[in-house]
């Protein structure tokens, strides 16, 4: 995004940096105990190992380079041009100028709910797609409050959120194949036939339980990765537009918005919750999707809460006030 005159959010900045290196250790421990087992394995473990990975690697590869096609496919979204959309097109427009970046694709989805989304591996090969429900009279977003919203999700585009976030999930989606291929090895005794059938009964089961173990710690720390990044689009898109409050109103209005949307509704756009501006959900009793507190909900959100959200466009709202022009 731009470069601003303001100070960056260092804390924020650490605590992504902490968790990206928790990844990596994590990373490096399951790396170290795969090539151990593919040291000394046996050939059914050994190769339940090298089809995870190659499925897993592929999987990601897809995901990157397509991630865009898939996302707008899974909407049921629609590009639309400059005469098709002249008001959305001009603030994209103007936003993609004020940041120096490439213009996306843009697109529209025919739903109700209101909600937007940007995806893809670079800004030359991203799209960013609104709702329908997110320009409807019935919301009434100002057009303040829909510049907030597109500047945070073109922050994904500029900071290259869906690498980030690919890279990261990458252990997940092999440890996750890995505990499915063993249980399907493990369920059709694959480890117990030929010779040297008690190290292979020993490998299996290993490499269950250390894929799970590493499954469940990548998909917390893949989770806080993902709501400091949405933080983190917060407060680009706040200083990239210069009015935090014009971001938080619109936080608001999309998160009382979801109140409306018929739980079905919600339940099928849950696949793209990880791209969405605010996740498809109700609001819990605690003020957000994702819990007000240290619960489970919030743990596993992808977004965090709306108070969360609201509390630090606050604090960047007070920053500009305290920054003196030049």
């Amino acid at each position: 995004m731009a470069r601003t005159r303001y100070a960056p959010d260092r804390g924020l900045t650490v605590r992504m940096t902490a968790t990206m290196f928790l990844l990596g250790l994590v990373f490096v421990a399951f790396v170290a105990l795969i090539i151990g087992i593919m040291i000394a394995a046996h050939a059914s473990a050994a190769a339940i190992v090298l089809i995870a990975v190659i499925f897993g690697g592929g999987s990601a590869i897809i995901s990157l380079f397509y991630s865009d096609k898939i996302a707008l496919a899974a909407a049921g979204a629609r590009e639309v041009t400059p005469q098709e959309a002249p008001a959305l097109h001009g603030i994209v427009d103007r936003l993609c100028a004020l940041a120096d970046m490439d213009k996306p694709r843009v697109a529209m989805a025919p739903t109700s709910m209101p909600n937007a989304f940007a995806t893809g591996r670079n800004s030359k090969n991203s799209v960013l797609c609104v709702t329908e429900g997110l320009l409807s009279p019935q919301l009434n977003l100002t057009n303040d409050e829909l510049e907030g919203v597109l500047a945070h999700e073109l922050s994904h585009v500029a900071h290259k959120d869906v690498q980030v976030m690919t890279y990261a999930s990458l252990l997940a989606i092999v440890a996750g194949l890995l505990v499915r291929f063993a249980f399907y090895s493990e369920l059709f005794g694959g480890g117990r036939r030929g010779g040297n059938n008690s190290q292979a009964a020993l490998l299996i089961p290993l490499i269950m339980v250390a894929s799970i173990v590493v499954y469940a710690i990548s998909f917390l720390l893949i989770r806080l990765l993902s709501r400091y990044r949405e933080l983190s689009a917060d407060r680009s898109g706040a200083l990239l537009t210069g009015q935090p409050s014009a971001l938080a109103s619109a936080l608001q209005k999309v998160s009382g918005g979801m109140q409306r949307i018929p739980t079905q509704d919600l339940r099928a756009a849950e696949p793209l919750n990880a791209f969405y501006f605010a996740p498809a959900a109700k609001l819990t009793r605690g003020g957000g999707s994702g819990g007000g507190g240290p619960s489970l909900s919030a743990l596993f959100s992808t977004h965090p809460s709306l108070e969360r959200r609201l509390e630090e466009l606050a604090k960047i709202q007070r920053q500009l006030g305290e920054v003196a022009p030049h």
